[in-house]
C-alpha cells in the first residue's frame, strides 16, 4: 500500500503595519484562500507585528508553502522572508513565488480605479510604496507599463515613502502639463498610513487598495498549487 502523504499547508508571509485595519484585511485574505484551498492557512508578518513566521509555523506541522504577499521583490522577499524562516530550522518548508507586478494584479488595480471613478481623458499615476532596492524598483517600473497597457493611457510612477518622486509631486506635475483630471491608482495590499496619504494627494480619484480583490486569492492559489508540486516531488 503506497505510503500517504502528509497534506501541505499554507503560510501567507504580510509584510505588517501598526494599523489595525491592515491586519483585519490580512487576516480576511488567509480566510479566503483557506476557503478556496480547503488546507490550513496561517497569516504572518516580517515587521512591525505578530504573529512572526515562527509563531504561524508553529501552528503549521508537516510540509508548509510559504507564500510572500508582496508587490515586489525587494529587500524583505529576498532577505527577511528565507531568513526568517530559515532560523526555525524547518526544512519542510517551501518559499513559494512572491505576488510581484503579476497582470492578474495590475488588472486588480485597474479595476480599482475604475470603481474610484476614473474617466476617459484622466491622467493617471501609479502609487508604489517605494524602495531603494533595484529589484523593487524594477517590479514598480514594470507595474506601471502593464497598467498603461490595460488603461490604454500613460501612467506615471511615483512613490509614496522613498526611491523616486513622490506621489503628490507627480498628481502637481500633471496638472501643470494641462490634465485636468488626475486619478491614482493604489499598488498597495492593505489600507494603512500609506493609502491615508494617497487619499490625501491632491488627486481627483484614488484607487483602493487590492488585497481583498479576487485576484488576489486566485494568485495565492496559483502560487501555491506551483510551489505545493515542487514539495510533492522532493518529500
Amino acid at each position: 500500500m503506497p505510503e500517504r502523504r502528509r497534506p501541505v499547508n499554507l503560510l501567507l508571509v504580510a509584510h505588517g503595519t501598526r494599523d489595525p485595519a491592515g491586519a483585519v484585511v490580512t487576516e480576511a485574505v488567509a480566510a479566503r484562500v483557506r476557503h478556496r484551498l480547503g488546507v490550513r492557512v496561517e497569516a504572518c508578518y516580517v515587521d512591525v507585528r505578530r504573529p512572526t513566521p515562527a509563531d504561524a509555523l508553529a501552528a503549521l506541522p508537516g510540509p508548509c508553502v510559504a507564500v510572500p504577499m508582496f508587490l515586489a521583490a525587494g529587500y524583505h522577499v529576498r532577505v527577511d522572508v528565507p531568513a526568517q524562516i530559515g532560523a526555525t530550522g524547518r526544512s519542510d518548508v517551501l518559499i513559494g513565488g512572491t505576488f510581484g507586478p503579476d497582470p492578474a494584479l495590475v488588472g486588480a488595480a485597474a479595476d480599482r480605479l475604475r470603481t474610484a471613478g476614473l474617466r476617459d481623458g484622466d491622467a493617471v499615476v501609479l502609487a508604489v510604496a517605494g524602495s531603494s532596492d533595484p529589484c523593487a524598483q524594477a517590479d514598480g517600473e514594470r507595474a506601471a507599463r502593464r497598467l498603461g497597457r490595460s488603461l490604454g493611457r500613460p501612467v506615471t510612477l511615483a512613490t509614496i515613502a522613498t526611491g523616486g518622486p513622490r506621489v503628490g509631486e507627480a498628481v502637481a506635475a500633471l496638472r501643470a502639463d494641462g490634465a485636468s483630471r488626475v486619478a491614482v491608482a493604489s499598488w498597495l495590499l492593505a489600507p494603512g498610513l500609506f493609502q491615508r496619504t494617497l487619499d490625501d494627494c491632491g488627486a481627483d480619484v484614488v484607487g483602493a487598495p487590492i488585497a481583498d480583490h479576487d485576484a488576489v486569492v486566485e494568485l495565492v492559489a496559483a502560487r501555491f498549487h506551483a510551489a505545493g508540486a515542487a514539495l510533492s516531488r522532493t518529500a
